[in-house]
């Protein structure tokens, strides 16, 4: 059994800005994504991290190159078989993405009601389980504005769980979150993947913080990527580019103390 979940090929994706120029996002990127563990998309704005998401997802076609999800290609597959392909996946989305007029309870059952066949007594069972799991049990009758920052995000993670996913994918997961409920946050994401195990995929600006859960950090530079097994790999860099990464983003104090 292959013990990659994604790999990219020589993907290569641009887009055509106001002046009608091409500006190239990803050029000829390949790099693979372990299977069971975190990995980190880094780099600055503008750089793909979420086009490269997309590509994932197939919502997004490169220009070429091939996509491999468990050996699949996802850049070849028609709309059934893509539809068939992203149940295998769950989403937690900036800012969580909930349905405002829907309640706690009704968008985490969303995917239960729309993919499968359950009846509403095992769907509310498995629902109240998750809710339970994820400390929001007493809030299933509330609607998102009436939810902290943090809970919104519990809610948006039980409904990425819900169809068992073996890929999550997480776009910028702690975004507007004080420093105290982000630590939290990702403590439990670590805690979740690995009672679950499955593969995490994670974009997101908040560096250094989110590289403790990191297992490998892919950087991306003006459509090039950097891969690491470890985020003291990176610190040890001697490419100018990482160098300057490091230093913007997590200046030299941090950047020692990772090396220690």
């Amino acid at each position: 059994m292959s013990e990659t979940a994604i790999e990219f090929v020589d993907i290569s994706k641009s887009f055509i800005d106001r002046e009608g120029q091409a500006q190239t996002v990803l050029d000829a990127v390949s790099f693979s994504i372990p299977k069971g563990k975190t990995t980190v998309i880094a780099g600055g704005s503008g750089q793909g991290k979420s086009v490269t998401l997309k590509l994932i997802l197939g919502l997004l076609r490169p220009d070429s190159g091939a996509i491999l999800v468990d050996g699949t290609d996802v850049t070849k597959l028609r709309r059934k078989k893509l539809e068939e392909m992203r149940t295998r996946f769950g989403v937690l989305f900036q800012g969580a993405a909930l349905f405002d007029s829907m309640s706690v309870f009704d968008n985490v059952a969303l995917p239960l009601r729309e993919r499968t066949r359950q009846g509403e007594d095992e769907i509310g069972e498995r629902v109240m389980r998750w809710l339970a799991q994820l400390g929001l049990d007493g809030h299933e009758e509330k609607f998102p504005a009436q939810l902290s920052g943090g809970m919104r995000k519990r809610v948006g993670l039980a409904r990425a769980l819900q169809l068992d996913p073996e890929i999550i994918l997480f776009d910028e997961p702690t975004t507007g979150l004080d420093p105290v409920m982000t630590h939290e946050i990702y403590e439990l994401f670590a805690r979740t993947q690995q009672q679950i195990g499955f593969t995490s995929v994670i974009v997101s600006h908040d560096i250094p913080g989110v590289f403790k859960l990191a297992d490998e950090v892919i950087i991306l530079e003006k459509g090039k990527t950097d891969v690491f097994s470890s985020v003291e790999e990176i610190s040890t860099s001697s490419k100018p580019h990482i160098r300057d990464f490091m230093q913007k983003t997590m200046g030299e104090i941090n950047r020692h103390h990772l090396v220690q």
